[in-house]
This record gives structure tokens, sequence and C-alpha cells, in this order.
């Protein structure tokens, strides 16, 4: 399936221009487009990254665990924890 593509316009400084059309030689790229298009892909993976870390780590902070061992359990646990804190 084919995805719609977009232009987008951006300037840079020669010096930068130049690093750019030296990686997609470098590292075969087809074009400059395909090389700023997995610049952005890996930011957004990165940041992604990064949001879950902090919600482990938020996690991790929020006091003793629980065990679930059953369906039972985690029924319990949803309610307690989503349904009545109006999450969902």
């Amino acid at each position: 399936m084919a995805r719609e593509v977009e232009n987008m316009s951006i300037s840079l400084p020669k010096e930068l221009k130049e690093r750019v059309k030296q990686r997609v030689r470098e590292d075969h790229y087809g074009t400059p487009s395909d090389y700023m298009r997995s610049l952005v892909r890996e930011d957004l993976r990165r940041r992604d990254q990064e949001r879950l870390e902090q919600a482990l780590i938020k996690g991790l902070d929020s006091g003793r665990g629980m065990t679930i061992t059953s369906k039972g359990d985690w029924k319990k646990f949803w309610h307690k924890s989503v349904v009545k804190k109006g999450r969902k």
C-alpha cells in the first residue's frame, strides 16, 4: 500500500547540507529525503522509549507491587486502579 507523501522544505547551512549528502553516499540512502525520514523515525522511537522508561520508573516509585495470578485478581486490580479512578 502506497503512503501519501507530503513535501516539506528545510533550510540547512552549507556545511550541514554537505554532511547530509555525505551520509547519503556512505550509508547508501537513496536520497537525502530517505536519510531525513530515517532521522525523524529514529527521533520518534527514541522519544517513545524515553516516555516508556519514565512510565516504568513512575510505576516502580509508586509503591509496593501486587501479585496477579488469576483473571479474578486482574479484574479486581482493573476495577480498583482504573474504573474507580475514572480512567476508563
